[in-house]
Formats: C-alpha cells, sequence, structure tokens
C-alpha cells in the first residue's frame, strides 16, 4: 500500500467485512477482460462465501481462473463541520471455488441466509427448495488491504 498512514489494520478490515452487506468481485472474464459485479457475501472463518446460479458468465470465468479481488467499502460518514465523506474500504486478493461438498454447501448456504434474510423467514423450506439449484463459492484470501479514505 502506497499510502500507509491510511492502511487499516487487519482487524478493523474484518469488522468491515462483517458488517458489510454487498461488495463487487472480481475475476478474469471473456477475452481476459475484467468482470466485476455487485454482489452479496458472508465472511467466515476468514473466507468469503458467495451464492450464484450454476451455469452462466460468472461460473464460466471462475472456472476458466480461479484468481479473483473482492473490494467492498464502509458506509459514507460525514463528521459533523465537514463537507466530505469518510469511508473505509476493503480489498482481498484471492482463489475462488466452488463448494461441492454437499454438506458444506448447505451449511454455508444456510449462514448466508441467516444474515439477508428478515426474522421469521423460513429457511429451511427455501433450502428445501433452491439449496440443489445454487452453486456456493468460497474466496480463499491470500492478501488483504484496508484504506480510510477521506473524499476531499
Amino acid at each position: 500500500m502506497r499510502r500507509f498512514k491510511q492502511e487499516l489494520p487487519k482487524k478493523e478490515c474484518r469488522e468491515i467485512l462483517d458488517k458489510a452487506i454487498r461488495g463487487f468481485l472480481s475475476v478474469t472474464g471473456d477475452g481476459g477482460y475484467p468482470y466485476a459485479f455487485p454482489i452479496n457475501f458472508l465472511y467466515n472463518d476468514g473466507s468469503l462465501f458467495f451464492h450464484c446460479a450454476l451455469e452462466g458468465h460468472k461460473m464460466d470465468a471462475i472456472r476458466s481462473c480461479d484468481k479473483a479481488c473482492f473490494s467492498v467499502l464502509s458506509e459514507p460518514v460525514k463528521e459533523p463541520g465537514e463537507w466530505w465523506y469518510n469511508v473505509n474500504s476493503v480489498i482481498c486478493f484471492g482463489r475462488i471455488r466452488e463448494i461441492t461438498d454437499r454438506e458444506r454447501h448447505d451449511a454455508i448456504l444456510r449462514k448466508l441466509g441467516q444474515k439477508y434474510f428478515p426474522e421469521g423467514y423460513d429457511i429451511d423450506y427455501d433450502m428445501l427448495k433452491n439449496a440443489r439449484r445454487a452453486a456456493v463459492l468460497e474466496f480463499t484470501i491470500e492478501h488483504m488491504t484496508g484504506k480510510r479514505v477521506k473524499e476531499k
């Protein structure tokens, strides 16, 4: 990181990943072009997890090249008396793969549901109906950096 004075400690990076709702996953798409898209995620035990369709452009890209990048922003904050926003960002580099073990697949999918579904939602019914039609991806973080940014 070039601006080392703005670097966030790893603990703060992990806290941002715990709280964030959506981030951007970037993979290598067709013809070597970057392919980045917003996605819901779960940060658990030092890895990132996603769910998606079993087939499509995203899965083709991941199957072609397992290197990926994931980034999130904290909620922007405007301090009293300031006109600019302060925001923290986290960027993770690593490798992504599909989870094929059904027991682990379902456990992660359930945790994703617990993060995003409203209280009282019937996760068991949803899992029974939809779990087999979803891919679950694990992003193993190899390198992570965080930065405190004043948008001034």
